[in-house]
C-alpha cells in the first residue's frame, strides 16, 4: 500500500508541474482537450523542425570528434595489445 500511496503522490506533484508549465503558456485544458487532434499534429511538428535544426550540427561536429574518437580507440588498442 505505501508503494501505491508514494506512486500517487509523485503522480500529483508532476501534474501539479506540468500545469504550472501549461498555465505559463496560458494553455487551456478546455481547448487543449478540444483541439487535441491538431495539439498533437504541432507537437509533433516541434520535434521535427527540432531534428532538422540539429541534425546539420550533429554532422558538423561529428566530422571533427568521429576521427578523433577513431584514433584515440585504435592507440587504445595498439596499447593493450603490447601490454
Amino acid at each position: 500500500m505505501p508503494g501505491i500511496v508514494s506512486t500517487v503522490i509523485k503522480l500529483a506533484l508532476v501534474c501539479l508541474g506540468v500545469g504550472l508549465v501549461l498555465a505559463f503558456f496560458d494553455v487551456d485544458p478546455v481547448k487543449l482537450l478540444h483541439n487535441f487532434p491538431q495539439a498533437i499534429r504541432s507537437a509533433f511538428q516541434v520535434v521535427v523542425d527540432m531534428i532538422r535544426w540539429a541534425v546539420p550540427y550533429i554532422t558538423l561536429g561529428a566530422v571533427v570528434v568521429v576521427p578523433i574518437w577513431l584514433v584515440v580507440v585504435l592507440l587504445r588498442l595498439l596499447r593493450n595489445r603490447r601490454t
